[in-house]
């Protein structure tokens, strides 16, 4: 990428996006009142639908799950896409030209359209590669397909092709299609020498690697003839598109299941995951070319929901990855690096290790599809596997094996990250060594304190000390909000939720509502305007919706509500309080008569005005009575009272 993405093509992305139908190609909407669409959650299992989209707003938002956003922030949790791919995604689809700040207009259209032509360079490599696997010359990747269980319907679902021995086949194919020596170059299908460019994969069998939008970035190319010299796998070199750190293979596939079921199972080949998925383990992936690392994580987190403060909340439940590696020294060697990314995760960590050594492929191939599914259901902890691992290499059956097996184990129980869980894997321990439970304790407490201990509440990423990251608080007795210095945001108000049985909580979210999803109509009509112009904080009871109030005035009011209004109310609330005013954005109004929207918002802001003016007039008859008849003070409270009256009935009649 060239730089930041321009703000104003940001929110030209989530203006012009349309965020029904990039929803509607996952979700099945329907209509739920005036302006509004309902459908099932794709983020969580429910039967009545509670998944609400507001499209004159560009929001969505969940009732179940309290998951919701913009259109990016879609893309983002159900693809897993980090933020600045999700705007480049929509912005090809929206027409949008992304601009960016450190490189210019220019540069950043050079960038852009050299990203469509690899991607498009890409395409149509993987359609020639699958039609020449059709080739006489291609039986032996056809029969490497079918001794290893994979017939021609499993090759076509996962786009197997073939790249056919010789110099130039693909290369003099793309070069037909209009594809430039420059874009060759830099798409990584060919390589260079001193006579020029030449095919990349030659004579091998090809999986084309996808990111998770589904377009193909890469491939991955086993070696099949006895002459080749090369490795047995070659992948696709880094290029713009292609990141290997970043890149899943079979992600695309297995999104659905990882981001339904919130597990990922990651195993170490492309023939292990088309045998995991055909087995029916649908969310398996593998990596390209490269160790499981901290990019990975992130991806596979972003799609599991294992990220952010709210799953911190509900803790790790249902969320697990489990990681498949061969039972030998190779295999837990590549344990103990997944166990020092075990501190990334919330989820809960697993290993599935076949006894006798074999691969998902292998297991398949011999015992069937069953074999499969019971591997993963044998699945143990990453943290046993890796304590037993460290045992198997001393002799338990001397003091002195026994003992420095212990010195081995204990750091690893000190770093499990459940606290609770920590005393019986060390009691675990204690019996697998055949020592005392007491000294295996004090060994691993040891442990901990030399090495810092792990935080079984540290939310990933997350700056130690404070609830909310970084985030200012401010709470509800504080006083008007402070904005923050660093953000420029109002700041976060730490209370509990709402309660939507209360009248008064009803009435203040129907205000905020209409202010959200009906700025045009109440800015066309003089007398909504002038009421909101009376409003303040004071006029909500409820603190949350006091603060989103204060982000309603901070972005301009409705009479600003042009464009995208909700994402710069979302902008002034700042991150905490996003996802509740996404929830009032797209809660359906009780109004079904589009042409008397206006009216309706009237009505509802007229309400909150009433109780607002009812409570301070309270307030003044204690004054009066707390001044004395006859004082001064007594007499300005009344003559305040008479016009706050006078004000309540004008509402009233009109």
């Amino acid at each position: 990428m060239a730089g930041t993405i321009n703000r104003d093509d940001i929110a030209a992305v989530r203006e012009r996006a349309p965020i029904e139908e990039i929803i509607g190609q996952h979700v099945s909407l329907k209509s739920a009142g005036v302006g509004s669409l309902k459908g099932l959650c794709p983020f969580h299992d429910e039967r009545s639908p509670s998944f609400h989209v507001r499209p004159t707003a560009g929001r969505w938002h969940c009732f179940g799950c309290g998951e919701g956003g913009d259109v990016i922030e879609f893309v983002m949790r159900m693809d897993g896409l980090p933020f600045a791919e999700a705007v480049e995604y929509l912005a090809e689809r929206a027409g949008v030209t992304l601009r960016y700040e450190s490189g210019g207009r220019r540069g950043t259209e050079q960038g852009a359209s050299m990203r469509r032509r690899l991607l498009e360079a890409h395409r149509v490599a993987a359609e020639y590669f699958v039609e020449q696997l059709e080739s006489p010359e291609a039986r032996i990747a056809r029969d490497f397909l079918r001794d290893r269980g994979f017939d021609s319907a499993a090759a076509a679902t996962f786009g197997c092709g073939y790249a056919p021995q010789g110099w130039s086949h693909l290369t003099d194919h793309l070069r037909r299609k209009g594809f430039t020596e420059p874009e060759l170059k830099a798409s990584g299908l060919v390589s260079e020498g001193q006579r020029g460019i030449y095919d990349r994969f030659r004579g091998r069998l090809v999986w084309p690697i996808r990111e998770v939008t589904g377009d193909v970035i890469g491939f991955g190319a086993r070696r099949l003839h006895d002459d080749d010299q090369g490795p047995k796998y070659l992948n696709t070199p880094e290029t713009q598109i292609y990141k290997k750190s970043h890149v899943l293979y079979g992600l695309d596939l297995a999104k659905g299941a990882i981001r339904g079921e919130r597990t990922a199972v990651v195993v170490e080949g492309y023939t292990d995951v088309m045998a995991c998925h055909l087995a029916g383990v649908t969310n398996a992936v593998a990596t390209c070319g490269t160790a499981f690392g901290e990019d990975h994580v992130k991806v596979v987190r972003r799609l599991m929901g294992d990220t952010g403060q709210a799953q911190l909340k509900v803790g790790s439940t249902g969320a697990k990855v489990v990681f498949t590696f061969d039972g030998d020294e190779a295999g837990q060697n590549a344990a103990l690096k997944s166990f020092a990314l075990d501190q990334q995760f919330l989820a809960q960590t697993f290993v599935a290790v076949d006894p006798e050594g074999m691969d998902p492929c292998d297991i398949r191939q011999r015992d069937g599809d069953d074999a499969v599914r019971r591997l993963m259901e044998r699945r143990v902890p990453l943290f046993e596997f890796v304590i037993k691992a460290s045992l198997s290499s001393h002799d338990l059956e001397t003091p002195e094996g026994r003992v420095a097996a212990l010195r081995a184990a204990a750091p690893i129980v000190a770093q499990i990250r459940d606290r609770a869980i920590r005393p019986e894997y060390a009691r675990r321990l204690a019996g697998w060594l055949g020592m005392e439970p007491a000294d295996v304790l004090r060994a691993v407490s040891r442990a901990g304190e030399r090495s810092g201990g792990a935080s079984s509440t540290r939310r990933p990423g997350a700056p130690a000390g404070g609830p909310s990251g970084g985030q200012a608080v401010h709470r509800p007795d504080d006083g008007p909000p402070p904005m923050d210095p660093e953000t420029g945001q109002i700041a976060t108000v730490v209370m509990d939720r709402p309660n939507p049985r209360d009248p008064v909580v009803r009435t203040e979210a129907l205000s905020l509502g209409v202010l959200l999803q009906l700025p045009r109509q109440i800015a066309e009509d003089g007398q909504a305007l002038g009421i909101v112009g009376e409003l303040s904080r004071e006029a909500f009871l409820t603190p949350q919706y006091a603060q989103v109030f204060d982000a309603v005035a901070a972005a301009g009011g409705p009479a600003a509500g042009q464009g995208d209004w909700v994402g710069a109310v979302v902008e002034q609330a700042g991150p905490d309080l996003a996802a509740l005013v996404s929830q009032l954005a797209v809660t359906p109004l009780p109004h079904d008569k589009p042409a008397e929207a206006g009216l309706y918002a009237r009505s509802v802001l007229a309400k909150a005005l009433d109780n607002f003016l009812t409570r301070r007039a309270a307030d003044l008859r204690g004054r009066m009575q707390r001044a004395g008849a006859g004082t001064e003070a007594a007499n300005e409270a009344f003559a305040e009272m008479i016009r706050l009256e006078q004000r309540r009935r004008a509402l009233r009649e009109g």
